[in-house]
């Protein structure tokens, strides 16, 4: 097997010697108790609440949890776009002695009831009268729910319902609780084991029903400290809390690592608002999943666009220079003195401009994950003026396996083996994480356990490399790949993102396993593409129109051939069509996490698919 060299060979770290995520967390709570935590934007507005305010609505909720009968072990689920309530009872869950569970609140009733019946959940916490309707739906036919809390009771005022109560009701019982039995918080606490499930994370479901991840204390203490390591995060930055707490990147960043770092976290007033308040907050470090940065690209590119002439050989002579730059920056060169003082020049006319649009001007790295990216992107970013780092991880190790460094980074690559990580490669290429951070298993699934956990390895399913200088390169997902008719074998995931880096296109899903040729399903840009189309006086209503519409279809086409010409004529695009339904995390297309599901795409457009092998 090749190996990675680890950045340090510690395998059992803990964070300042405790034993549990809850004891970390009281300690925040004691130790800082005025010191501002959460910042959460609410009708325009960001308020402030600190670590005595965290640790007091926790405690309620918690006590009052244990009222209504919850017991060490128990599940307790969140079904919640992300806000303060789900980070107050989260934690609450954690030092209480049960085990949480987050729920996409873009997911179907269907998934509701699978979730549910899958974990056992008692508890089941529930953001509005949206995912309420959604789990009342299905009740008859969850057994195992006891309770149900709404968050936001908008609308619910006449709600009567013996399964259900309120927070704000669920406060005044745990508070009336806490008077009775005033030290069961600290027992509790102190009862927890490093080995102790604390949340289940379930897969996004590309390949199969979604596994539920158990999460112990030990593979989160360890993790902080890993994340901390890669990110040096303190607490005089700003994060921007936009991703959905159910996926693992989301926990680890906005919970966790707040506890480990003490930095604010500023909660998105909705998501339909996250450019704006980005651009409001600044983040001083900011993470996002790529389909982010290939928006804020997009946004960019059509900008630049519309620019005047003056404007776009500004910013074509501002991006050439950066780029120059940046070069000197990746090898840890020094940036000649005139080079830089150009470059500040061009960046107080031209490039700042366009970071503070992004929110990013005062950010000082970027990172991305949970899905492939083009190197090309990240080109740009370092072009701008803003490094990024991609990283690599699976909710089987609680995050994060590899990372590039500000001092220690290559493009196209996912870094080294974060601290404390080892990385193998089997004898098919397959990556193997080996880490304190590995998850004890499946919940329920000891089968499946036993098929991606062998002898403390995660098998993770990626094809991979390692170069000489221990630098880990994802190929593609051992699925993924696809072998054509002639024997070649071909990463559609290289050819993907290329495609993605195009300003009117949001996906696509390269097609040719055992077939004479490669053909393409495209996902256009709606707001890109419809502006082309206004520009070009092209007539559509909707989006199914303006998939149709044979100027797209050629503008589409003419992206696909500005990408075959980087690529061997076998690897080439020779058909297309465009998936023309407006697709949204809440169709069976799209996991939560906004990856296009391979197996459900192809065998949903199948007809499609066959049209351009007839």
């Amino acid at each position: 097997m090749e190996t990675t060299q680890n950045m340090a060979m510690s395998t059992d770290r803990t964070f300042d010697s405790f034993d549990s995520v809850g004891a970390v967390f009281q300690h925040r709570v004691d130790s800082f108790p005025e010191n501002v935590c959460i910042r959460e934007k609410d009708f325009g507005i960001w308020n402030e609440y600190t670590w005595a305010d965290w640790g007091e609505y926790a405690q309620l909720i918690g006590y009052g949890l244990h009222a209504l009968g919850l017991q060490r072990g128990d599940i307790v689920s969140i079904a919640s776009e992300i806000n303060k309530e789900w980070l107050f009872t989260d934690l609450a869950t954690i030092c209480i002695g049960g085990i949480c569970n987050g729920v996409y609140p873009t997911d179907a009733s269907s998934q509701v009831e699978y979730l549910i019946n899958d974990s056992g959940t008692k508890f089941y916490f529930v953001e509005d009268e949206e995912q309420l309707d959604k789990v009342l739906t299905v009740r008859e036919r969850t057994p195992s729910i006891e309770k149900i809390i709404v968050f936001d009771m908008e609308g619910l005022q006449e709600l009567n319902d013996s399964m259900c109560l309120s927070v704000d009701e669920l406060y005044e019982l745990g508070r009336a609780h806490r008077e009775k039995h005033p030290h069961l918080w600290a027992q509790e606490i102190a009862q927890a084991q490093s080995g102790d499930t604390m949340i289940l994370t379930y897969t996004s479901g590309t390949t199969g029903p979604p596994k539920g991840a158990m999460i112990t204390h030990r593979n989160v203490l360890f993790m902080m400290s890993c994340t901390q390591d890669c990110f040096r995060v303190n607490n005089s930055d700003r994060i921007l809390g936009f991703l959905p707490l159910a996926h693992v990147a989301g926990r680890m960043l906005y919970t966790f690592l707040v506890i480990e770092s003490r930095a604010i976290v500023h909660l998105v007033e909705s998501l339909e608002t996250v450019a704006q308040d980005t651009a409001e907050i600044e983040p001083t470090v900011h993470f996002a999943v790529p389909r982010v940065w290939e928006k804020q690209y997009s946004s960019v590119s059509i900008m630049i666009k519309e620019a005047t002439p003056l404007g776009r050989w500004a910013y074509r002579i501002a991006m050439l220079v950066g780029a120059k730059r940046a070069g000197y920056q990746k090898h840890a060169q020094t940036v000649p003195f005139h080079l830089e003082f150009l470059f500040r020049l061009l960046d107080l006319l031209v490039l700042g401009n366009v970071k503070r649009l992004l929110g990013i001007s005062k950010s000082r790295w970027l990172a991305t994950a949970a899905a492939p990216i083009s190197p090309d992107l990240i080109e740009w970013y370092w072009a701008l003026g803003n490094p990024m780092y991609e990283l690599y991880g699976q909710t089987e190790c609680t995050g994060i396996a590899t990372c590039n460094l500000e001092d220690d980074h290559r493009i196209g690559s996912v870094g080294k083996a974060a601290s404390g990580v080892q990385i193998e490669l089997s004898e098919r290429n397959e990556i193997l994480i080996q880490s304190p951070g590995v998850i004890k298993g499946y919940w329920n699934l000891p089968e499946k356990t036993a098929d991606s956990i062998r002898q403390g390895w995660l098998y993770s399913g990626d094809i991979g490399r390692i170069d000489s200088e221990g630098f880990v390169y994802v190929v593609d997902r051992i699925n993924d790949i696809i072998i054509t008719a002639g024997g070649k074998n071909i990463t559609p995931s290289e050819i993907e993102n290329q495609l993605k880096f195009s300003p009117y296109i949001t996906d696509a899903i390269v097609v040719g396993d055992r077939r004479p040729y490669l053909t393409c399903l495209i996902m256009i840009d709606q707001d890109n593409v419809a502006l082309h189309a206004q520009e070009y006086s092209i007539l559509f209503t909707n989006y199914t129109s303006l998939c149709r519409t044979s100027e797209v279809v050629e503008l589409i086409g003419e992206e696909i051939e500005r990408v075959n010409s980087k690529f061997a004529q076998v690897e080439t695009i020779k058909k297309f069509r465009l998936i023309d339904q407006l697709l949204s995390p809440e169709d069976e297309e799209l996991t939560p996490t906004q990856k296009l599901k391979r197996k459900v795409v192809n065998e949903k457009y199948a007809s499609l698919i066959e049209e351009m092998y007839a």
